[in-house]
């Protein structure tokens, strides 16, 4: 269905003819639609702002979304957006020129969230938890005044099993990005379409469409990252034993309440055996 020459979006003209690169575009497709079934983020009629960021991530979401639209398998209507953040030495007119070109309806927004980021984090912090939720607050904005029904972001497996490791590590607790959120207002879905796509395919497509890819650098410069600690333990765990990612990964839809320890998701206190209980038994002393 994906070999036509003649029967493609705009966003994947030019693409190399190879068997390795159409066996990559075929899997990004399957991954992301299935994510979009198997999460239910599909709502006929609905409106998706799609987050562009510039980066190999958000392109190959953008690609993928299109293409699946291309062909009557995404029956929502797309906006793509990018938030200027102000940033010094931030190519401008990159994106806005890319996605005319592309044919790509999209909007534009500028808001100097740098500033703030820079005078309020302390010297030594890092920029990433204020950043994002500044991003996130006019990223809403604008999908509401847009008539959109869900922000759709760019992140991808190796992210989501990066935020599992972080919150384990460093916040006590077994959590990650879900691939479907509704926002605290309860106006807004937020969706990761990516979420079973690996990092690495991102950018071998990315850099084989050849897209203008802009490298973040508020908080890409910024060394010692926990984030980024992170993923030099999954890289390591992945070369001693490859594929270990995708289990990982799998274990994260595969969860047993009665095999952990949170008596908020599994009733140990009501655990009996087999004909234990009696209607004259003891009641059982609080212990104090």
């Amino acid at each position: 269905m994906l070999d036509e020459p003649d029967d493609i979006h705009p966003l994947f003209r030019g693409a190399p003819a190879t068997t390795e690169f159409r066996k990559l575009r075929k899997r990004l497709v399957r991954d992301v639609r299935e994510a979009i079934q198997q999460y239910g983020m599909i709502e006929r009629g609905a409106r998706w702002l799609v987050c562009l960021s510039g980066g190999k991530d958000s392109y190959t979401l953008l690609a993928i979304l299109h293409e699946l639209q291309w062909r009557g398998l995404l029956p929502v209507d797309i906006l793509a957006c990018n938030l200027d953040q102000g940033q010094p030495g931030f190519p401008a007119t990159v994106l806005p020129d890319f996605l005319r070109r592309m044919g790509v309806p999209h909007r534009i927004e500028y808001r100097d969230t740098y500033s703030v980021v820079t005078d309020k984090v302390p010297e030594g912090r890092t920029y990433c938890a204020l950043c994002s939720r500044l991003r996130r607050g006019h990223l809403y904005r604008v999908a509401r005044e847009e008539g959109c029904s869900a922000v759709v972001l760019g992140h991808h497996r190796d992210d989501i099993l990066e935020t599992f490791f972080l919150n384990l590590f460093h916040g006590s607790r077994l959590a990650t990005m879900p691939p479907k959120l509704l926002n605290e207002e309860g106006d807004l879905f937020v969706y990761r379409p990516l979420a079973h796509v690996a990092e690495a395919d991102c950018d071998r497509f990315a850099r084989a469409m050849d897209y203008p890819i802009i490298p973040c650098d508020l908080c890409g410069s910024q060394d010692g990252l926990q984030r980024q600690q992170i993923k030099a333990l999954l890289d390591q765990w992945e070369k001693n034993h490859p594929g270990r990612r995708q289990k990982m990964f799998r274990a994260l839809s595969n969860a047993r309440p009665s095999h952990l320890l949170d008596p908020s998701l599994f009733d140990f206190a009501g655990l009996v055996r087999s004909g234990e209980i009696e209607e004259n038994s003891p009641e059982i002393p609080v212990l104090r």
